[in-house]
């Protein structure tokens, strides 16, 4: 195929959308869980994810017009799914920007300053990520396409420079008492369904790709969570902070600002494009609720110091996750019976009512778990 421009950015919009926070939050999950089951959740969810990606990537092209998640909702549900997947979107999207401001803040606190308030570096962080935001798409191709180019580096550097100090009877111990503790992390870790209308934007005029760009952007995040969690477990065994960068040292800490700021900046352009297309927001009303509401939450989450880095992965991960896919896994199967959507389209999925019964109970099962333990 040769290099295609267009195939890569696209490919990497998915990737710089999933790696966020969630691979700050892994190694330490992984550590209270055993790094084998971690693993073994990492990959069986991986592989869950790319079959749900892969099933909305289908629904974007057999859809005619411009929708965002609860658009695609509405017009193959009805109005009720539109509210639901509405208020998953913003629920996770929110979740997702907390967590990165309060990562970022840390970070960059720690990177420069190490004696000055977090949220100072957050708000700074915050400012910046809002002022990008006004080029559209066409700053989401240049932040995705050299922010996830930085991130797969300094991830496989870091695993090569730190693989001979690896000890493997770290990788080794199993904790059964916390077999599901990984679930929520990893979900949230994986996530990407918000970009894939973003995805079939981009690929305009090449959508035969797009099946390809959708597998390589979900995989791309899950190779790099292995050797990522690798070399914090086996460097480090047990004794990891909850985001995990802080644990090592600055190229460590730089990791962390590049991988929340790629994925900042996609989730807040398309929650943006959410509010504009599929609610008609002002331009006012669409900046309050994009850039504001995520501050404020920010400002109260670090005063009142209420809840933790891995709680919000994990609680955003698997109820935003969760109802995300259940709800695309039937949307899928009434737009392959739509008599108004493109009969053809360049992705075809097997969506059958045995597959949508064991995934679904696989995502409320886990909702379940994570709000009761």
């Amino acid at each position: 195929m040769g290099f295609n421009k267009k195939f890569w950015a696209t490919t990497f919009t998915l990737t710089g959308t999933i790696v966020g926070a969630g691979i700050l939050g892994l190694p330490y999950v992984f550590a209270q869980s055993g790094f084998l089951i971690g693993l073994f959740w990492l990959i069986a969810i991986g592989g869950i994810m790319i079959f749900t990606n892969l099933t909305l990537g289908e629904i974007t092209l057999r859809t005619r017009g411009k929708h965002q998640l609860p658009g695609y909702a509405e017009k193959y549900l009805g109005p009720w799914a539109k509210k639901i997947m509405l208020a998953a979107v913003i629920f996770g999207v929110y979740s997702a920007l907390l967590a990165y401001l309060i990562g970022e803040g840390q970070s960059l606190s720690k990177l420069i300053a190490p004696n000055t308030p977090p949220i100072l570096f957050g708000i700074i962080f915050w400012l910046i990520m809002t002022l990008l935001l006004r080029e559209g798409l066409k700053g989401l191709k240049k932040i995705e396409t050299w922010g996830v180019i930085a991130v797969i580096s300094i991830v496989i550097g870091i695993f090569i420079r730190f693989m001979p100090s690896v000890q493997p009877h770290n990788l080794l111990p199993i904790h059964t008492a916390n077999f599901i503790t990984p679930i929520g992390v990893v979900m949230f870790a994986l996530l990407g369904f918000t970009s894939i209308p973003e995805l079939r934007k981009e690929i305009r005029g090449q959508e035969r790709l797009l099946k390809k760009a959708i597998i390589i952007g979900t995989s791309i995040p899950i190779i790099l969570y292995i050797l990522f969690s690798i070399t914090f477990i086996g460097v480090l065994g047990s004794s990891i902070s909850q985001v995990a960068t802080l644990s090592f040292g600055p190229l460590m800490t730089i990791l962390g600002v590049f991988t929340m700021l790629t994925s900042y900046f996609v989730l807040s352009y398309s929650l943006s494009a959410t509010f504009k297309l599929d609610l008609k927001t002002s331009k006012a009303k669409n900046f309050i609720l994009t850039s504001l509401v995520p501050l404020i939450l920010y400002i109260l989450a670090e005063y009142f110091k209420i809840i933790g880095f891995t709680f919000i992965l994990g609680i955003g991960g698997v109820i935003s996750g969760g109802v995300t896919a259940v709800l695309i896994l039937l949307m899928a199967r009434k737009a392959k019976d739509s008599k108004r959507s493109k009969s053809q389209p360049e992705i075809k999925m097997p969506i059958s009512l045995p597959i949508i019964i064991i995934l679904s109970a696989f995502f409320i099962i886990s909702i379940i778990l994570e709000l009761i333990l």
